[in-house]
């Protein structure tokens, strides 16, 4: 198991209010392609005790119940581990939810969303805790899907940004991929996330800088934010005893400027929810100038300025970004450790998607072909049949 404590720093785990034992939650899944709806859950999740274990299923599991994930589970473990209201991580955890479970890491009850989650034979994996009365349900988060995101990526759109009108493709797109059994289509817009205050200060840490603390300045895109912007805050993170990062995300407009194709996929708003989410990160500036200025160092008081290996893109200008922290000695590149960059997830992602439709369409021609012979057989004379008398 994987220990986080409260905060990046780790520690060990607190009472509850009043000394009274602290309730112990248990939330599990498989934790593929995390985004702040998932993020939101564990928010949820943690808000209902004081303690949250969350389990992460294997790759084999996955695959068994639900096809190949895109991620692997070493990843998985880390993305989830990152989140700031995840107090442990156990890798492995089974795909069905147990009593024994539960026991097994004193949990009082288990979290999961709205939604249902069913294992390969069509079992409810959350049935025995329901029955033993020791199952909580959150809010799904509206606006948000695996599906919707990785329809984003198949088609060049750029309407999931802010201020752009849907494409006609993608309502088709997005009328058809997101259908449940019932008809219904809980994901007819290409975002239809609306961002309030509200949202903000929930994931928000309200905190300010305190005196002591390095403030520590990033910026850039933070799309579809991943295991290797994780990386990257972590090793920033390490700088400092006391670190205060505020990380600095472009507009939708300047990504694309920079990103060209249909970047950003996620918008700014949603963006800005992935990355408070963070345990590395204090401080988000939501629409922050593509040139680190004075004015931003000086109202930040920043003292270090901190940007990936990737390559720096001039200004529209032609101009160095980051000029002035350069002038100031206080710039320093980092090197993350990991070679994964949003467009290699974007590649993996598509590359994943693509071959479980072509699984799923051999398996329904098949399922047809079975149907039609199972119908030609019955319309069929007695004694004419297969195996007839």
């Amino acid at each position: 198991m994987i220990r986080n404590g409260r905060g990046a720093a780790g520690g060990a785990e607190q009472p509850g209010p009043g000394g009274r034992r602290a309730v112990r939650v248990w939330c599990d899944g498989c934790y593929d392609m995390v985004h702040y709806g998932h993020s939101n859950q564990l928010r949820q999740a943690r808000a209902m005790g004081d303690y949250l274990i969350v389990g992460v299923h294997t790759d084999e599991e996955i695959a068994k119940h639900k096809g190949p994930p895109v991620f692997t589970q070493e990843e998985r473990y880390k993305m989830v581990q990152a989140i700031k209201w995840v107090d442990e991580v156990v890798p492995a955890a089974p795909y069905v939810t147990t009593l024994e479970t539960l026991d097994k890491y004193n949990c009082d009850f288990c979290v999961h969303g709205n939604d249902i989650t069913l294992t390969v034979d069509g079992r409810d994996t959350y049935e025995e805790v329901k029955q033993a009365g020791r199952y909580r349900e959150c809010k799904r988060t509206q606006g948000v899907s695996t599906t919707d995101l990785v329809g984003r990526m198949l088609l060049v759109t750029k309407a999931h940004h802010s201020s752009q009108e849907m494409s006609s493709e993608y309502r088709e797109y997005a009328d058809s991929f997101g259908k449940c059994p019932g008809g219904r289509n809980p994901w007819t817009g290409v975002s239809q996330f609306l961002q309030t205050s509200q949202k903000i200060i929930q994931f928000a840490s309200g905190k300010e800088p305190q005196p002591g603390e390095t403030v520590i300045y990033v910026a850039g895109a933070f799309d579809l934010f991943h295991i290797g912007h994780v990386d990257f805050l972590e090793k920033v993170h390490r700088l400092a005893d006391r670190p205060y990062i505020i990380a600095g995300l472009h507009f939708d407009q300047e990504v694309n400027r920079y990103k060209g194709k249909n970047y950003p996929i996620m918008n700014l708003h949603e963006r800005t929810l992935s990355v408070l989410a963070c345990r590395y990160v204090s401080e988000v500036v939501i629409g922050a100038p593509y040139a680190v200025t004075a004015e931003l160092l000086s109202h930040f008081k920043v003292d270090l300025v901190c940007h990936g290996k990737t390559e720096i893109i001039p200004d529209r200008d032609g101009s160095d970004p980051y000029q002035e922290p350069k002038r100031r000695g206080i710039f320093r590149q980092i090197d993350s450790g990991s070679n994964l960059t949003t467009d290699l997830i974007v590649q993996r992602i598509i590359t994943n998607r693509l071959e479980y439709e072509a699984r799923n369409q051999k398996k329904e021609a098949k399922e047809l072909a079975f149907l039609e012979a199972a119908r030609r057989q019955a319309a069929q004379p007695l004694g004419e049949r297969d195996g007839g008398f």
